[in-house]
């Protein structure tokens, strides 16, 4: 092999190493508690699939074709977003681009997105996406104001010991450390709140907690 040849090969093998490591990279984000998904979203809302198609998009910057997948979307109740119903979900075509797959066989689902300029949502797979029989009842109550009173707490999301608040408006959340998994007895039953003296703690309960409470259970 020619050194042009040689040289050639070596610059396409670094090519394809940067784009695999582009792709790997391109849907990396941490998981969220049910809570921050719902702080940090435009829209939160309950609904289910009555149709899928492949779209375009217009144009990458190389001037290649971009495909979306479009869902149709039946909503059932809005939690956050705009007054008008969402009738459209717009995700990217597979996983590896953070492409989100949602079955079209009456199942609902609790979904949480971005809006764009043009007012259209979009959704990846770091948003917070679950079947709405799967989620808890604490879950489901939560989304009608508990989370709400805590989105100006942070959540900190702990993997390893030692872990600590750095501030009194934190809430550790545990439930790798403890539980081994990421959505575990926080995620399900307690939510971070603000007390009447601006600091932030877990709370569980049935009820929305008073703003002025100050005891909480612990998780």
């Amino acid at each position: 092999m020619t050194w042009t040849a040689n040289s050639c090969f070596v610059t396409l093998a670094i090519l394809f190493l940067w784009r695999g490591e582009e792709v790997a990279e391109a849907c990396s984000c941490s998981p969220a508690h049910p809570q921050e998904a719902f702080c940090h979203s435009d829209v939160v809302m309950r609904g289910k699939v009555v149709g899928v198609q492949e779209v375009d998009a217009g144009n990458d910057i190389y001037g290649n074709p971009i495909k979306r997948i479009k869902y149709d979307i039946k909503q059932i109740k809005m939690f956050k977003g705009p007054s008008d119903d969402i009738d459209a979900i717009y995700t990217a075509p597979t996983s590896a681009v953070c492409g989100v797959t949602l079955e079209k066989n009456g199942k609902e689902y609790l979904i949480t997105g971005k809006l764009k300029d043009d007012g259209t949502m979009h959704i990846t797979l770091c948003d917070f996406i679950e079947p709405w029989d799967e989620l808890s009842e604490t879950q489901k109550k939560s989304l009608t104001q508990r989370y709400e009173m805590g989105c100006g707490c942070k959540i900190t999301r702990c993997t390893s010991i030692p872990c600590m608040v750095s501030s009194p408006a934190e809430c550790l959340w545990t439930d790798w450390l403890i539980q081994k998994k990421v959505y575990g007895g926080q995620a399900k039953h307690f939510a971070c709140i603000k007390r009447s003296d601006d600091s932030c703690a877990w709370y569980r309960g049935s009820a929305p907690p008073k703003k002025e409470f100050m005891d909480i259970e612990d998780p």
